[in-house]
C-alpha cells in the first residue's frame, strides 16, 4: 500500500502539470474539431462498444468507472502504470464497469501524424474486428506509448500490434484510418479538455482535488 501512496502523488503532480499544457493545446483543438466536415464520423459496431457513449466496455458491475485516455498522453501513461491492472481485475470480477473511451487530444504532439486520432480509431477497430484481444491492444498501445512531439507509431505499427494481440483482421480498418473522424467527433461530444479525464458512477472527477481517491475506494 506504501508504494501505491507514493505513485499517487506522482500522479497528482504530473496531472497538475499537465493542465498547464491542455489549456494552451485546448485553442488549437477547438479551432481543428470546427474544421473537421460536419457529418458525423462512422460509428464502430461491436458487442462491447456503447452505442450511445462510444464507450469500450468491460465487466458488469453495478459500479461504472469511465477513463477518457489519448494514447500519447504521458500522464495516461502514468495513469495506467499505477491503475490499469486494478480496474482491469475489478472489471473481470465483476466489481464494476469499466468504460474506456479513447479520443484524441494531442494530435499536435506527433509531428503532423494524427498519432493520437489514429491511435484511438485503430482501439476501435480492434473493439470492432476482435473484441475479445481489445483489452489486450490497449495495454500493448500503452506498454509501447511514444514520446510527445515525435511522430508516434505508424499505422504498419499499429497493426502489428493489433497482430500480437490477436486481431489481425483490425489491419485494414487501422490502414483505411475508418474510425479517425468517430473519435474526433467523440472527443468533442464528450467535451474533453485534458486527459486522462476520469469519471466514476457518471461524475466526472477533479484529479487535482484528490478526488481520484472516490475511484480509488472502489478497487479496494
Amino acid at each position: 500500500m506504501a508504494a501505491a501512496k507514493s505513485n499517487t502523488n506522482w500522479f497528482a503532480i504530473g496531472v497538475s502539470i499537465a493542465v498547464v499544457v491542455v489549456l494552451v493545446v485546448l485553442g488549437g483543438l477547438v479551432v481543428f474539431l470546427n474544421n473537421q466536415a460536419t457529418a458525423p464520423g462512422v460509428a464502430p459496431k461491436s458487442d462491447i462498444i456503447n452505442e450511445e457513449t462510444g464507450a469500450i466496455s468491460f465487466g458488469d458491475g453495478e459500479d461504472e468507472v469511465d477513463t477518457f485516455v489519448d494514447f500519447m498522453c504521458p500522464i495516461c501513461g502514468t495513469f495506467e502504470d499505477q491503475y490499469g491492472e486494478k480496474l482491469q481485475a475489478a472489471a473481470a470480477d465483476g466489481t464494476i464497469t469499466l468504460n474506456i473511451h479513447p479520443v484524441s487530444i494531442l494530435d499536435r504532439f506527433s509531428q503532423n501524424t494524427q498519432f493520437s486520432t489514429r491511435a484511438a480509431g485503430a482501439m476501435y477497430c480492434v473493439a470492432e474486428k476482435a473484441p475479445e484481444a481489445a483489452l489486450d491492444y490497449f495495454n500493448l498501445l500503452f506498454a509501447n506509448q511514444p514520446e510527445e512531439n515525435t511522430a508516434g507509431l505508424s499505422d504498419e505499427e499499429l497493426a502489428a500490434f493489433a497482430e500480437q494481440a490477436g486481431a489481425g483482421a483490425a489491419a485494414d480498418c487501422i490502414a483505411d484510418g475508418t474510425y479517425m473522424d468517430f473519435v474526433l467527433d467523440q472527443t468533442k461530444a464528450q467535451e474533453i479538455a485534458g486527459t486522462p479525464t476520469i469519471e466514476v458512477n457518471g461524475k466526472r472527477l477533479d484529479l487535482q482535488a484528490g478526488e481520484i481517491t472516490e475511484m480509488e475506494k472502489l478497487l479496494g
